[in-house]
């Protein structure tokens, strides 16, 4: 099952779209019509999946290799969209990665890093982004964060539940903002996800990770985040599990919760 809605005409810019939940939202919305600008460092395997996305459903799909960490990135990637002369009508805020080290023991560049990609690109993107669909009256934003989001630290991650907190509640406050606009705007906020993200963030090696009762596919996570986006939800909790867990975080003490931060934090 995809996406319900026919969006064809419509352009969906995603970043971090080289692999995992990125890859597999632009894949939903080419199939749904819409024309793609994919978002991430890696320029050949975007440039593979471009293709492959262009042959399949005949959409038009634009690549823009980008790190996303550095100050200006947002300026970078709009000077690249305004070149196809076509305006942003979805943003999936999707980049990112983890860093399993003590937060004393990293070096600030690689935290910086860190804060820019999860963060700064969000809200950045995002600014950069809104004026379009506003004008239009018509657009889409997810913002992928975490159910991690409502967990307290943990050891190592250090920065992870925070950034993902700001990601959930730009979106909420975003989402009261744009009502009655005709811009939707959720944050998803998945739990253990077979992806490459656990590799690709350094944590261990080997070792794939498949779906089971506890681990969803990235399809499952995208199907339900774009029907959420579709009826306007402001938070899309993913999974029936991530569901009980969460409500659990919200009414039980921290103390409670904080030593399974990090055992949550390197599966996701």
């Amino acid at each position: 099952m995809t996406i319900s809605k026919t969006y064809a005409g419509r352009l969906a810019l995603v970043t971090g779209a080289s692999a995992g939940l990125g890859r597999s939202f632009a894949g939903h919305y080419a199939r749904a019509g819409a024309d793609l600008v994919l978002v991430a460092r890696r320029c050949e395997r975007l440039e593979d999946i471009a293709r492959e996305l262009e042959a399949a459903h005949k959409i038009t799909a634009n690549v823009i290799a980008q790190d996303l960490s550095v100050p200006d990135a947002h300026e970078q990637v709009m000077t690249e969209l305004a070149r196809t002369g076509r305006s942003v009508d979805i943003l999936v805020n999707n980049a990112g990665f983890s860093i399993p080290q003590m937060f004393a023991q990293t070096d600030w560049p690689r935290q910086q890093a860190f804060i820019g990609t999860l963060v700064q690109s969000v809200a950045s993107l995002t600014h950069a982004a809104l004026p379009s669909m506003l004008e239009r009256r018509w657009g889409r934003i997810i913002n992928v964060s975490s159910m991690l989001a409502y967990a307290p630290g943990g050891v190592g991650h250090t920065l992870y539940p925070a950034a993902k907190a700001f990601v959930l509640r730009f979106s909420q406050s975003l989402h009261h903002e744009l009502r009655g606009t005709g811009v939707h705007c959720t944050a998803t906020c998945p739990g253990s996800t077979a992806t490459e993200f656990k590799q690709a963030s350094g944590i261990g090696e080997g070792g794939e990770v498949k779906p089971s009762l506890f681990v969803q596919s990235a399809e499952q996570v995208v199907r339900g985040a774009l029907r959420a986006n579709e009826k306007d939800k402001a938070v899309h909790v993913s999974g029936w599990h991530n569901k009980v867990a969460v409500s659990a975080m919200q009414f039980l003490p921290d103390e409670w919760f904080a030593p399974f931060a990090r055992i949550a934090a390197d599966k996701s």
